[in-house]
C-alpha cells in the first residue's frame, strides 16, 4: 500500500548540498571528505527509499513531491537555510524544524541547553585558547560540520600553531573551547515523530589521532555494555530537545567507567549522518521506510537487525569484520 495512503505515489526529494553544487568533488579540496560523506549518504538513502512500494523518489527541486529530506553541512546556516526553503516547494521536511537545527547547529548554545537539562556535556566557552589552559583542550567551530577547523591542544606549544593552521585553512567564524575528555568515540541514530524517538544500533567512530579528529567511518555493533549506555545517554541528549524529527544523530564520548557516570554527550547531527551507510547493512528492515514512518506518528515494527559486524567508511564502503573475542 502506498505510504501516502492514497493511490498516488508519496514522492520524496532528496537533496545533497556538497554535491548537488559539487563542493569537493576534486580530491586535493579541503571540502573532499563532506562531498564523499554526502554522496555516500545520498545514493544510501535514495536506494532506500526507491525500494519502497508506493514511494517515488524525486532529484529535482522543480518537481512538487510530499517530503524533502535535506542533507547538508550546518556550518554558516548552510542546512538552515536549505530547510527554510523547503516549504516553498509545498514539500514537509523529513527532519528537525528550523528552531531545533537554529540550536543544536551552535554548539555553545547547545552545551549550555544541555547542562540546563543536567545532560553531561564537556565544560565549553567562546574565548580563544592561552598558554594558561588547563590542557588538553579541543578547540573547534561553534557551528562546524565533520571536523573542520577543529585542534586538540595538548600544551601551551600548541595554541600558536593551531592559531596558524586556521588562518592557513581561511576559517574565519566564530570558534568555542571546549574540555578534552578522554574515552571512547560512538554514536547512536534516533528515528525521532510524534511518538518519541527509536535508537538504532550505536556505532564506534574511528577517528584519526593526529589531533584533528577527522572522520574516518565506523564500526557496529558496539558491546552491548557500550550500547546500553550510548543509548541511555542519547535518550537524554535529544529528549530534551523540542521539534526533532526524522533521523538524527547524537556524538558521543563513551569513559572508562562501567556505569557510565564519565560519558558525555557532545553534539547533536540534526540530519542524515554517515553512519547510515553501516546501519543499512545490518538493518533487516528499511531504515528510510522507518524513518518515514516516524515522522509521520505511524508505530513502528520491532526493528530487526542482522548477525554479524561491519566497518564502514566516510566513502560508503561497507566490510564485514569479525567479532571481538
Amino acid at each position: 500500500m502506498p505510504l501516502s495512503g492514497s493511490g498516488k505515489a508519496m514522492r520524496v526529494l532528496v537533496s545533497e548540498y556538497m554535491t548537488a553544487l559539487g563542493i569537493g568533488r576534486d580530491s586535493a579540496s579541503p571540502e573532499h571528505g563532506m562531498y564523499r560523506e554526502g554522496r555516500a549518504m545520498r545514493d544510501a538513502v535514495v536506494a532506500d527509499f526507491a525500494a519502497i512500494p508506493g514511494v517515488e523518489v524525486l532529484e529535482s527541486s522543480e518537481e512538487a513531491g510530499d517530503w524533502s529530506l535535506v542533507i547538508a553541512p550546518e556550518s554558516d546556516g548552510i542546512l538552515s537555510r536549505a530547510v527554510q526553503r523547503v516549504p516553498d516547494l509545498g514539500n514537509k521536511h523529513l527532519g528537525p524544524s528550523p528552531d531545533a537545527i537554529e540550536l543544536t547547529s551552535d554548539k555553545l548554545a547547545l552545551s549550555q541547553h544541555w547542562r540546563e537539562h543536567k545532560v553531561p556535556t564537556p565544560a565549553t566557552t567562546d574565548r580563544e585558547p592561552t598558554r594558561c589552559e588547563v590542557f588538553p583542550v579541543v578547540w573547534k567551530p561553534q557551528d562546524g560540520a565533520g571536523s573542520t577547523a577543529t585542534f586538540k591542544l595538548n600544551s601551551a606549544f600548541d595554541v600558536a600553531s593551531a592559531k596558524a593552521r586556521l588562518a592557513a585553512e581561511n576559517h574565519t567564524g566564530p570558534m568555542i573551547l571546549q574540555e578534552f575528555v578522554p574515552g571512547r568515540a560512538a554514536s547512536v541514530a534516533f528515528l525521532c515523530g510524534p511518538r518519541g524517538q527509536v535508537p538504532l544500533l550505536p556505532t564506534f567512530q574511528l577517528l584519526s589521532d593526529d589531533g584533528r579528529f577527522k572522520y574516518l567511518g565506523g564500526e557496529l555493533p558496539i558491546p552491548p555494555q557500550f550500547a546500553e549506555r550510548a543509548v541511555r545517554l542519547g535518550q537524554r541528549a535529544v529528549d530534551c530537545v523540542p521539534g526533532l524529527l526524522g533521523y538524527v544523530g547524537v556524538d558521543l564520548v563513551l569513559g572508562n567507567v562501567a556505569d557510565g557516570s564519565n560519558d558525555y554527550a557532545i553534539e547533536i547531527n540534526p540530519r542524515l549522518t554517515t553512519s547510515y551507510v553501516g546501519l543499512r547493512a545490518l538493518a533487516d528492515f528499511n531504515i528510510a521506510e522507518a524513518m518515514l514512518q516516524a515522522a509521520k506518528g505511524e508505530p513502528l515494527d520491532p526493528l530487526r537487525w542482522k548477525p554479524g559486524r561491519v566497518r564502514f567508511g566516510p566513502d560508503g564502503s561497507v566490510q564485514s569484520i569479525l567479532a571481538e573475542s
